[in-house]
């Protein structure tokens, strides 16, 4: 009887100790975590334009993708992120961005409305990732036939309305339509582009140092871009 205690002690120590190793495995330190999520990138701005742009052009081309992805991936990012490129994009389900850009988990910090316009949420999402995370490039990207900006043409051309929040969630392009109101060729897609331009020019000259300290020292490029949605191309027409 005692040696079957005996045994039945030893086992369970056993137990105990390897439910405390894996424990020691599984979760690491406070200093370990605090390193993880205190990273970050250290592409400089042209080099994350760079991977964005071969990105796109691989897309293009149905070339294999070896995005960061998995398993593996998601527990190596699970206590700190390192995106490289903030993405200001419309939330059209066909304009899909680490698909189009071939990027993986924790690679993009994505700011997605309807337009792809920089209201005050938009504005401190990017701020903070540029400010806490270290990002060092955002791109706004418009696409073909959008939306909200064919609602906007509307307004101006036509003085249609729309109620409740779609009506102001459609005022900030107004200014963008309004400015290629006379210029030749086509009238939503002039606006989709004149609409990014609008929005890469405010984050450019904004007034935060979050954003306008690391413009000056370089550390920063903003740039403007356009998706077709019929070819997959995103074309990148203002680079600054």
């Amino acid at each position: 009887m005692t040696d079957r205690l005996s045994r039945r002690h030893l086992l369970g120590c056993g137990c105990h100790l390897g439910g405390a190793a894996l424990a020691a495995t599984a979760l690491p330190t406070s200093a370990f975590a605090a390193s993880l999520s205190s990273k970050k990138t250290d592409m400089s701005p042209d080099q994350a334009l760079k991977v964005m742009k071969d990105g796109n052009a691989s897309y293009l081309t149905d070339s294999p993708v070896r995005a960061a992805q998995g398993r593996e991936r998601r527990i190596e990012i699970a206590l700190g992120q390192t995106p490289f490129c903030v993405l200001v994009s419309c939330s059209d389900s066909r304009v899909s961005p680490e698909i189009l850009f071939g990027r993986g988990l924790g690679e993009l910090f994505i700011v997605r409305n309807a337009g792809n316009t920089a209201d005050t949420a938009a504005t401190g999402s990017i701020e903070y990732a540029v400010s806490q995370l270290g990002v060092p490039l955002v791109l706004v990207m418009g696409h073909s036939r959008c939306g909200a900006v064919e609602a906007a043409v509307s307004v101006v051309r036509d003085n249609a309305q729309f109620a409740g929040s779609i009506g102001r969630m459609i005022e900030p392009i107004v200014p963008a339509v309004l400015s290629v109101r006379d210029k030749a060729g086509d009238f939503v897609e002039n606006a989709v582009r004149a609409n990014v331009s609008r929005v890469v020019s405010r984050l450019r000259t904004a007034s935060e140092p979050s954003l306008l300290d690391p413009l000056k020292a370089g550390k920063l490029r903003i740039v403007g871009a356009a998706y077709s949605l019929d070819t997959g191309n995103v074309d990148f027409f203002d680079e600054g």
